[in-house]
C-alpha cells in the first residue's frame, strides 16, 4: 500500500509536467545585438560584398552579414596582400561621405557608426572611426562623434583623406565645421613609421576650397551595400564567447 502511495505521488508531480510540455510552443527568435557582438563565430552563410572601394586594389568588404547593418568588415589591398579585420556592426552603417584621395596610399581613413536600432546611454554613444599611416598595414582608432542617434546623425559627417593627413567635417546648418588632423612623419631612417598628429579646427566658409577636387580614384564616395542579398540562415544560433 505504501509502494501504490508512492507511485501515485510520483505520477502526480510527472504527469502535470508533461502536459505543459505538450502545451509549449517555440518562442520566436529574437534578435539581440549583444549577441552579435560577443558571438564566437557569425555562423551566416551570406555571401562577401564590396561596400566601399578606394581603387582596383583597394577595398572594404562586408562578410558574415545578417543583414546590411550587421557584419563583419575587411580591408583588403590584393597588391600588397593585406586583409584585416575592422570589427562587427560598425563601418557598414556610416551613412556618411568617404573620400580617401591620398595619392601615395599610405593614408586610409574608414570611419563607422551604429546600427539603426543602437541604444546609448544618457552621455549619447562614442562613435570611432579608424585610420593608418602605412597603408593598411596597421590602423588605430579615434573618437570622431558623440551622439544618441549615430546611425542617422553620421550622415552629417564628410571624412576626407590627403597625403598631408584627413579632415573631418560636420554639417551644421548651412555651414561645416571642420576638424583637420595633420600627420606629421618623424623622418627618420630608424622609425619611418612614426606619425605625429597636430590638429586644427576651421569653418568650412572660412577655407571653402581646401577639398576641392579631391575624389577617391574609384569616384566612390558612400559605403553601398545591396540589401536584397541576404543569408539563407539569419536566425542561426548566436553561440558567445
Amino acid at each position: 500500500m505504501a509502494e501504490t502511495a508512492r507511485m501515485r505521488c510520483a505520477l502526480f508531480v510527472v504527469a502535470p509536467i508533461a502536459a505543459f510540455q505538450g502545451c509549449a510552443t517555440p518562442q520566436p527568435y529574437t534578435f539581440m545585438l549583444a549577441d552579435f557582438q560577443r558571438a564566437e563565430v557569425l555562423p551566416y552563410d551570406s555571401p562577401p560584398q564590396v561596400i566601399y572601394r578606394i581603387d582596383d586594389h583597394r577595398f572594404v568588404t562586408l562578410e558574415k552579414y545578417r543583414d546590411c547593418n550587421h557584419g563583419i568588415t575587411y580591408y583588403n589591398d590584393t597588391t600588397a596582400g593585406i586583409r584585416e579585420e575592422l570589427g562587427r556592426a560598425g563601418i557598414e552603417n556610416f551613412q556618411g561621405r568617404l573620400i580617401n584621395a591620398d595619392p601615395t596610399g599610405r593614408n586610409v581613413v574608414i570611419p563607422a557608426a551604429g546600427p539603426p536600432e543602437t541604444a546609448c546611454s544618457d552621455r549619447g554613444c562614442t562613435t570611432s572611426l579608424i585610420y593608418s599611416t602605412d597603408g593598411g598595414r596597421t590602423f588605430a582608432g579615434m573618437s570622431y562623434m558623440n551622439s544618441f542617434h549615430p546611425f542617422q546623425n553620421s550622415k552629417k559627417y564628410s571624412v576626407v583623406v590627403t597625403k598631408d593627413g584627413f579632415y573631418v567635417a560636420e554639417t551644421i546648418q548651412d555651414d561645416a565645421y571642420v576638424i583637420g588632423y595633420l600627420l606629421k612623419r618623424s623622418g627618420s631612417p630608424d622609425q619611418p613609421n612614426s606619425v605625429r598628429i597636430e590638429r586644427e579646427t576651421f569653418t568650412a566658409s572660412k577655407r571653402p576650397h581646401i577639398m576641392d577636387g579631391l575624389h577617391s580614384p574609384s569616384g566612390q564616395e558612400r559605403l553601398t551595400c545591396d540589401a536584397s542579398i541576404k543569408p539563407t540562415n539569419p536566425d542561426a544560433p548566436l553561440t558567445r564567447n
